[in-house]
Parts: C-alpha cells; sequence; structure tokens
C-alpha cells in the first residue's frame, strides 16, 4: 500500500516503536525511512501530538497500529493526516469471532473486578481484549519479570507483549527517548481471558496474581 501510494526514497513515515516490528519492515522495504513516534499509555497506539512532533517537511505517510484489541485514535489521526496532507493507514489484529470476543470481554470484566496490586487495562468502546495487558511496576519491589516467574511457577500462563522496542533492536536503532513505549515495554504483562478458560480458571488466575500483588505496592 506504501508503494502504490509512491512512498519511496527520501520519504519518511510515522510509525509505532511499541510492537509490530513487520511495520517498520515494510517501511524500510519501499526505501523510505520509519520514524518512531510515542503511543498512548492508556491504549498503546500512537498518541497524536506525538505523531505531530515527529512530522518533517519529508513526512509521507502514518501507520497506525491498533493494539491489544483496543482501537486507535483514527478520528484524530485521520484529522491529522488531512491537515498535513498525509496518507494514514491503519494496521489492525485478526478479528475473532463475536461469540468468542462476548467471552473475552466477560473473563476481561470478572479479573477487572478482582486484581489488585496490578493496574487494569482501559476498556474503552470496542476493546475485544485479544490480550487482556496489565501493567506491574516494579516500585523498588518484584518488577514485571519476576512477577511473570512467580505465577507460570503457580500454573498461570501469561505472556510478555513487547520485549524490546523497535528503536531498540540492533536493525532499527535510533537515538532517541519515547518514554511511555519503553516504560510500556518494561511493565506490561497479558494475562489469559480465552474464551475456552473456566469460572474456575478465572478464579485461580485472580487469587495466584492477588498473592503476589501486594507486593507491588509502594512502600510507605
Amino acid at each position: 500500500m506504501l508503494r502504490a501510494a509512491g512512498v519511496g526514497v527520501g520519504d519518511e513515515v510515522v510509525v509505532p516503536a511499541f510492537g509490530n516490528v513487520e511495520v517498520a519492515a515494510a517501511v524500510a522495504t519501499t526505501g523510505a525511512l520509519p520514524v518512531f513516534a510515542d503511543i498512548d499509555p492508556a491504549t498503546y497506539c500512537l498518541e497524536p501530538a506525538a505523531i505531530e512532533a515527529a512530522i518533517t517537511p519529508r513526512t509521507a505517510a502514518l501507520v497506525v497500529v491498533h493494539r491489544f484489541g483496543r482501537p486507535a485514535d483514527v478520528g484524530r489521526v485521520h484529522a491529522l493526516g488531512r491537515r498535513h496532507g498525509l496518507l494514514v493507514l491503519e494496521h489492525g489484529e485478526s478479528e475473532a469471532p463475536y461469540d468468542e470476543t462476548a467471552q473475552r470481554r466477560e473473563r476481561a470484566a470478572f479479573l477487572d473486578a478482582r486484581l489488585r496490586g496490578v493496574r487494569t487495562p482501559e476498556g474503552g468502546a470496542g476493546h475485544t481484549y485479544q490480550q487482556y495487558v496489565v501493567r506491574v511496576p516494579g516500585n523498588g519491589r518484584p518488577d514485571r519479570d519476576a512477577f511473570a516467574r512467580a505465577i507460570r511457577s503457580k500454573g498461570v500462563e501469561c505472556r510478555v507483549p513487547v520485549k524490546t522496542p523497535v528503536h531498540r533492536l540492533p536493525e532499527f536503532r535510533r537515538c532517541l527517548s519515547l518514554p511511555e513505549t519503553e516504560r510500556a515495554a518494561d511493565e506490561t504483562l497479558a494475562l489469559p481471558v480465552d474464551a475456552s478458560l473456566t469460572k474456575r480458571d478465572m478464579q485461580r488466575i485472580a487469587a495466584v496474581c492477588n498473592a503476589l500483588g501486594g507486593l507491588l505496592q509502594p512502600t510507605g
């Protein structure tokens, strides 16, 4: 789509660094330069003000990525694109069947109401919970990785959604600060909300996480 729009050598394309290395790779394949902008800490999608700050006279396009089942603020991004005369492309996740999405939302609501000591995701309109992503801040106590190891040892599957931001990978390394992107990469953890999980499974996930959650509260 970038090539069809005439994007190529000498152009810049604003993309997120929080995951989706394939987006930056697609830009590089056209000969254009991927330019990384920071994310909104609630949605994990590109933050419109950060996009605007990254725009230069060479910017030809923006690629917005919808994350974890939460849609980006496409209205504001498209308005930004129109204002600057830029192509806006959206990169989404595969849609789950309606019944599966409804079940994921039920399980997400269950965890929202019961988890303590971790920051639960902000739902928002249209969130399908392709991944249920919590924040595990360190606060000088067990961090995200220690928390993940501990709950895995109790039989709760979890995964780190983005281990290294794209702007820190060798092939795309940039000397720039993206504080929300870097904080999210350090703190986020995806807990299971699969449609196959039973109520007992969900209760166990909440109990195991809460047994550790108190350790994550700030001292004093």
